[in-house]
């Protein structure tokens, strides 16, 4: 048996895996025409018929009772960490390219850092070495963030592509009619949700200490506040069905990562 600290870091591992492969099944599945609104309804409600029964039944005899503050809180982690998040993200994700997008959410630490220590769930004491450390992390982890979003820079390697050139740019995700800086902005949006969202989480638990129950609500108030958006702004009927088996493969790989 691997001692409990291997386990950890293999789980880690695994996950860091599961998120590179998660950007970039969802930008295949935005190439093939996925509906940027329907495309989470689906996810989340798969993640709810998954989660919730688990929640129910491992939770059910130390579950606090829901109140009207509960439900508030529950329906602002939808908002903000689900609706807010996941949509920023695939405007993101569709206007520059995976690796782009996964360079932008290395920022989340550090914004959670930064915004758990401005409401005071963490201290930094600056007469220390963690402390700079802390200050320094963040201020490279934002600033990196924002020279990405800002700066493309110039093509370091250029190989001939001949007659696959569509097809090589399409691939790197440097296709005609992106916005690097616009999609910029959305990534970083979505990691200043993500990193919200974090923060809520720790403040939510401490009122109503359920962690599954949280997230089971948490995913249903985003399905309810997402198929009320895709209701008024979906006007295709089409863009209900699935037209690729890549399509499916992407929202369950997506659960997979359901963060």
């Amino acid at each position: 048996m691997l001692p409990e600290r291997a386990n950890l870091h293999i789980a880690l591992t695994f996950l860091q895996f599961c998120y590179a492969g998660n950007h970039i099944f969802l930008r295949i599945a935005l190439d093939t025409g996925v509906s940027k609104l329907i495309f989470p309804v689906f996810r989340n409600i798969t993640a709810l018929v998954l989660l919730g029964p688990l929640a129910y039944f491992s939770e059910k005899k130390d579950r606090p009772s829901i109140t009207t503050y509960c439900v508030v809180h529950f329906f602002l982690l939808g908002l903000v960490g689900i609706t807010m998040k996941e949509g920023f993200y695939l405007l993101g994700l569709e206007k520059t390219s995976p690796t782009f997008a996964a360079a932008m959410q290395n920022s989340v630490p550090a914004l959670t850092f930064l915004m758990a220590a401005l409401l005071r769930y963490e201290s930094v004491h600056f007469n220390r070495i963690d402390g700079v450390a802390k200050v320094l992390g963040v201020l490279a982890s934002v600033g990196g963030a924002t020279i990405i979003t800002l700066y493309k820079g110039p093509v370091i390697y250029s190989p001939r592509l001949g007659f696959n050139q569509e097809q090589y740019l399409t691939m790197m995700g440097d296709t005609p009619g992106k916005d690097w800086n616009l999609g910029g902005i959305y990534l970083f949006c979505h990691s200043l949700c993500w990193s919200g969202w974090i923060v809520m989480q720790a403040f939510v638990l401490k009122i109503y200490s359920a962690p599954l129950t949280v997230s089971a609500f948490t995913c249903f108030f985003g399905v309810v506040q997402f198929l009320t958006i895709a209701a008024f702004f979906e006007k295709d009927s089409k863009a209900w069905q699935f037209n690729s088996s890549g399509e499916i493969y992407s929202v369950l790989f997506s659960v997979c990562k359901l963060d």
